[in-house]
């Protein structure tokens, strides 16, 4: 049996996507008449993780992808998106260096063709990592086709050209992914529209462009491209954008966006949308009462994502699934105890670093369950997560609300960069750091963050988090001067402040009289 292996070739400035080379080197494989100990189905993250993983502790390891190397994260999900979202960044910089008295000599435009053009060059520069070639090298037998459970001991791999490859395995992981989907909005299928899956493909700027859905990717997307010169149209059917976030925290970026000049359709309500006469889009929604029609070039849905089932056969496994994904226990374990999954196919987190760190539950839950370590739990895991929007906003553990429904009573302790000295420098005083904390204690249950640099900020919370560090051990530890990490750092300050009773304040003024008099 000889698996084929195509190697990713790198883009250029003409290319779209990420292709296969016509003539894929081929390798023997010296462990096909043995079952795999792990076969793994997707080459997204949680796949590649569980793969090299697996195979780096002495596992015989199968991958099959049925499409690209790298998943949504590296093609059309966290690379991309970064790239143009950092060029939009640096157009936003240069317009306001006004505010710190340099002079910009004419308009600052942005070359959006060349800005695709960079996105894809990074992208390739990445798309190594991610590689065929790269995983052969790791010993992983890796398979371009349609994998199908026949039973619970075999696999089909059905590639592009009809021909079929059978594997037999011990245990399997299921990392399919998911894809965009879109809601029903009367008159969508009926007109070409952008998701995250074509967004990137696109070489020329919208000059008006419609926006449905205001979470982490239709507002990354709708500051970016209003930044980069589009007029971007939000449409959203609450009334604030970011509706999971913390409502400050979600203020703060909406005024943002509004100082960005992106349009904000909030309340919008029965939305339908038709070809309008001159190629474009129209698109008509309910507002207080009153129906708007907006004209654009492009729409982009931001909505909706659904599982990557299809084609897997997993009825003939007894594997259960539903329209979230595949179901799964804390172990990760799908109702056939022999498969596992991990990733955006089984995790209400659809976030890369999660993925990640399902990963390596499946690796030793699956291989290493009975040994000295046991199994490992994702209700164990703490998993943060940002919108990469100026500002960004970053989140780990419990927001107030759902402390709240969950009858956990917390303080709450606020810090606003508008105290932070390196923020004020930097112009960057609109945002806060928020932690909750278990009531009367200094136990990390919860923060946010809204800074620039938020989703790096998080990290150190979510270290505390994980190694039950409280908020008075960060106050006692030293932060460089000037940051703007200072302003957790300050938290710690604000909540050892608590501890000052009358009581505590008599008696250290007692000593302070004992050492060096009234």
């Amino acid at each position: 049996m000889e698996p084929e292996l195509i190697q990713l070739s790198p883009l250029d400035a003409h290319n779209q996507t990420l292709a296969e080379n016509v003539h894929p080197p081929r390798w023997q494989n010296p462990t096909a008449s043995k079952p795999y100990h792990l076969v793994v189905i997707g080459a997204g993250t949680a796949g590649l993780v569980t793969a090299a993983g697996a195979a780096g502790l002495g596992a015989r390891v199968a991958l099959i992808e049925r499409e690209l190397m790298g998943g949504d994260c590296l093609n059309i999900g966290c690379v991309p998106s970064k790239a143009i979202i950092q060029a939009a960044r640096v157009a936003a910089t240069v317009r306001d260096a006004g505010n710190f008295d340099i002079g910009v000599d004419g308009n600052v435009t942005a070359d959006f063709p060349k800005v695709m053009e960079r996105m894809r060059r990074l992208r390739a520069e990445i798309s190594p990592n991610d590689s065929a070639q790269r995983f052969a090298d790791m010993g992983i037998d890796v398979y371009f086709g349609q994998g199908s459970f026949v039973d619970g001991n075999t696999i089909h791999v059905t590639r592009k050209d009809g021909s079929l490859s059978t594997l037999n395995f011990r245990k399997a992981v299921i990392a399919a992914g998911a894809r965009a989907s879109a809601p029903p909005i009367p008159g969508l299928e009926g007109i070409h529209y952008l998701t995250n899956e074509n967004l990137f493909s696109l070489t020329e700027l919208p000059q008006r462009f419609g926006i449905v859905g205001s979470g982490p990717i239709g507002c990354e997307m709708a500051q970016t491209f209003a930044r980069l010169g589009s007029e971007v149209f939000l449409f959203e059917r609450s009334d604030r954008i970011l509706s999971k976030e913390d409502k400050e925290a979600a203020a703060i970026v909406q005024r943002q966006f509004e100082r960005d000049g992106v349009r904000l359709m909030l309340n919008s309500q029965d939305m339908s949308v038709a070809a309008h006469n001159d190629g474009r889009i129209a698109v008509r929604v309910k507002q207080n009462g009153e129906y708007t029609e907006t004209v654009v070039d492009q729409l982009l849905v931001a909505v909706g994502r659904a599982p990557n089932v299809d084609g897997l056969n997993l009825e003939a496994v007894n594997v259960a699934f539903n329209c979230d994904g595949v179901e799964v226990n804390d172990y990760l374990q799908t109702t056939n105890p022999g498969i596992y999954a991990a990733g955006d196919i089984c995790s209400k987190y659809k976030f890369t670093h999660a993925a990640d760190f399902q990963a390596r539950i499946v690796i030793q839950n699956s291989l290493f369950a009975l040994g000295p370590f046991g199994k490992k739990r994702t209700s164990d895991l703490i998993i943060p997560w940002a919108t990469y929007t100026s500002p960004e906003v970053a989140h780990v553990g419990l927001y107030d609300h759902e402390a709240q429904a969950a009858g956990t009573e917390y303080d709450t302790y606020i810090q606003h960069f508008a105290d932070v000295d390196r923020a004020i420098l930097e112009g960057q005083t609109d945002g806060f750091v928020k932690v909750i904390t278990k009531k009367g204690t200094d136990k990390i249950i919860g923060a946010t963050i809204v800074a620039e640099n938020a989703g790096d900020l998080i990290s150190e919370l979510t270290v505390a988090m994980k190694n039950n560090i409280g908020l008075a051990a960060i106050g006692q530890t030293i932060h460089p001067y000037p940051t703007q990490a200072e302003a957790i750092r300050k938290l710690g300050d604000q909540y050892s402040r608590t501890k000052l009773t009358p009581f505590t304040r008599k008696l250290l003024n007692a000593l302070r009289q004992l050492n060096v008099g009234s």
